[in-house]
C-alpha cells in the first residue's frame, strides 16, 4: 500500500506522462478535425513548457 501511497513505479515520471498524452491527443484531435493548427500547436507548446520546467528542476535537484 506504501508503493501506492508515494508513486511507486511511476513516482517522477507522472508529469512526462501528462504531458506526453496530452501532446498525443493534440495532435489526434487536430487529425480527425476537432481543432485547428494554431489550437494544435499553442496545446503541444504548452505542454512541451511544463515537460521542460520539470526536467530543469529535476536536475538541479541532483546537482
Amino acid at each position: 500500500m506504501n508503493k501506492i501511497i508515494n508513486g511507486g513505479y511511476l513516482k517522477d515520471k507522472k508529469t512526462y506522462i501528462v504531458s506526453s498524452v496530452g501532446i498525443v491527443s493534440a495532435i489526434g484531435a487536430y487529425l480527425i478535425g476537432d481543432e485547428d493548427i494554431f489550437t494544435m500547436l499553442q496545446t503541444i507548446f504548452t505542454l512541451s513548457g511544463i515537460y521542460f520546467l520539470k526536467q530543469e528542476s529535476s536536475t538541479k535537484r541532483k546537482k
